[in-house]
């Protein structure tokens, strides 16, 4: 339970601790005197976010430190998991500093915003009044038939398995699309193909074409020109080896005279050797060298065809057209694949889908077993509560469809008055009557809640009299089992308390500040009369405040 509080700097306090208690805890106090600042500072606690608007000095950081009593409750797995040491009195303390940033501590560990939120769900349950307005809405109606079904386990166990459906079924709906548009472009994928498998090209062979139709388009210009030179080399008029052959001997003659003789001579004699082999080249090149028109048009007809499917894909080389082959390839192996992995994903599908159905199945049945229990014991607490022809249902309502909670909604319906039909909260219920629902189905989720602290904001909104009165036995009923914090402006309530706090402002030369203090028996009776009368006590409104208390 919450043990203490101390707030610093937040809002219009300045410096401000108190103690609760088990029981009934009662704040009260006039219009802006600061309840909802309290609440507010404590909000910090469970996890909300703040700026340095809530500073009340600019200069210096807010503080809140909140210490709660939970030997009594079986959370010290929390604390494991997190690394946090564990203490039967423990801390949770958050700073926000004038630069807006925020700090948060549990035991004196930093820890983020996510555990503290995890951590204080676990320790308090804060009712507003917008909860109210809350009611009226389907989801919020269905979280409170799951906390009374008590089936998180299997809750979560849906909603990991149709996290994976719906992952599962988006890959497939995109790989229907995919296969789809794949399959309108199958005809021209094939058929581009073709052309290019058909042609079977080689690597390299385009510039080797290219230089062979060269050779043969100025085939009678190379024989014409090599015919001469080896004519030049060899022939009758002008014979270059023979004549070398003759000027090596004449050389040979003289060389016994001259110094230089021998080495002139063994360089004509390569030289010769030398022509002599390239004379020979000339010949066999010559040789093979021909005229060959069907060849030139072969030749020719394929380096057509490779120019064209080039200039057709915009390409400059044959390696590409080859590389352009291979994933025209690869994209019709992969559509003609598609029907497989379509089918292989469907099975997988129909399989977890009948898994989804079992598990909303189950999650349907834990709901439908409570319902009937639910609905009894708000009827009772509402004719309790002065709506004497109450009429209250949970309707559950199936689709086909998987939603994030089930294949089902959940929708209160609610009558006031005898002969009505029911109808959906949001549009008959009242203010006073939503107040009523809302405390039932509170003093219900106690029942099954390990929640150490419940703080009431207000919720006898709407209500006075003897229906205050009824609304406050039913909270003082709810403080038997759970520590209660109840904010109210109704002296029938506030007289239910075990403990009784008041919230006042007090003005000094410089600022107003708020302030907070727990009642003795003198100044509670003093501060129930002025409940019921103002601030001109009567001896009559103090009468009435002692047998208030005294009930």
């Amino acid at each position: 339970m919450l043990q203490s509080l101390c707030i610093q700097n937040y809002a219009l306090i300045n410096e401000l601790e108190i103690d609760f208690n088990r029981g009934l805890n009662i704040i009260t106090g006039e219009t802006g005197a600061g309840k909802s600042i309290l609440l507010g500072a404590l909000s910090l606690i469970l996890g909300q976010r703040a700026d340095t608007s809530v500073l009340k000095d600019k200069s210096k950081k807010c503080f809140v430190e909140a210490e709660f009593s939970i030997d009594r409750y079986n959370i010290k797995d929390f604390f494991v998991s997190n690394d946090i040491d564990y203490d039967n009195a423990t801390t949770i303390r958050r700073e926000i500093a004038n630069n807006g940033k925020s700090r948060a501590f549990i035991n004196d560990t930093p820890v983020n915003l996510s555990v503290l939120k995890s951590l204080s769900a676990k320790l308090i349950d804060i009712h507003s009044q917008h909860e109210n307005l809350l009611l009226g809405v389907d989801t919020f109606q269905l979280e409170l038939v799951d906390s009374f079904a008590n089936h998180q386990q299997i809750l979560d166990q849906y909603k990991t398995k149709l996290e994976k459906y719906s992952t599962l079924n988006s890959e497939y709906r995109s790989l229907i699309n995919n296969a789809d548009k794949a399959k309108s472009d199958l005809d021209y994928l094939q058929f581009q193909f073709k052309q290019l498998d058909e042609l079977n090209l080689v690597e390299g062979e385009q510039v080797e074409l290219e230089a062979e139709l060269e050779q043969l388009t100025h085939a009678e210009e190379i024989k014409i020109n090599l015919t001469k030179s080896s004519n030049l080399f060899s022939g009758e008029e002008i014979a270059v080896i023979s004549n070398l052959k003759e000027i090596k001997n004449n050389i040979d003659t003289v060389s016994k005279y001259i110094k230089q003789g021998e080495e002139l001579s063994n360089r004509i004699q390569s030289t010769y050797i030398e022509l002599q082999d390239i004379n020979s080249e000339i010949e066999r090149i010559n040789e093979h060298i021909e005229h060959n028109p069907e060849r030139m048009e072969l030749v020719n007809d394929r380096l057509n065809n490779i120019y064209s499917l080039q200039q057709k894909h915009k390409l400059s080389t044959v390696e590409e057209l080859i590389a352009l082959k291979d994933e025209f390839d690869q994209k019709i192996n992969l559509i003609n694949s598609y029907d497989f992995e379509t089918d292989k994903l469907k099975a997988t599908l129909d399989k977890l889908k009948v898994e989804l159905l079992d598990i909303a199945q189950k999650i349907s049945t834990g709901r439908e077993k409570v319902i009937p229990m639910i609905e009894k014991r708000i009827v009772e607490q509402l004719q309790l509560l002065g709506i004497k022809n109450a009429s209250f249902k949970v309707n559950q309502e199936p689709v086909d469809e998987f939603l994030p909670t089930g294949t089902e909604y959940i929708q209160f319906l609610f009558s006031a008055n005898k002969n009505t039909s029911l109808e959906e909260l949001s549009k008959v219920a009242s203010g006073g009557e939503m107040s009523r629902l809302m405390l039932s189905i509170k003093a219900l989720f106690v029942e099954t809640t390990t929640l150490p602290t419940i703080i009431f904001d207000e919720i006898d909104t709407g209500t006075s009299g003897e229906i205050a009165d009824k609304m406050g036995a039913i909270i003082k009923q709810i403080s038997g089992n759970i520590q209660v914090i109840n904010i109210t402006h109704l002296p029938q309530i506030a007289s239910k308390g075990d403990y009784h706090y008041l919230v006042y402002k007090e003005d000094n030369s410089d600022t107003t500040n708020t302030h907070i203090k727990i009642l003795n028996k003198n100044e509670r009776i003093n501060e129930i009369a002025k409940m019921l009368s103002g601030e001109d006590l009567s001896d009559a409104a103090i009468l009435n405040a002692k047998v208030l208390l005294e009930k």
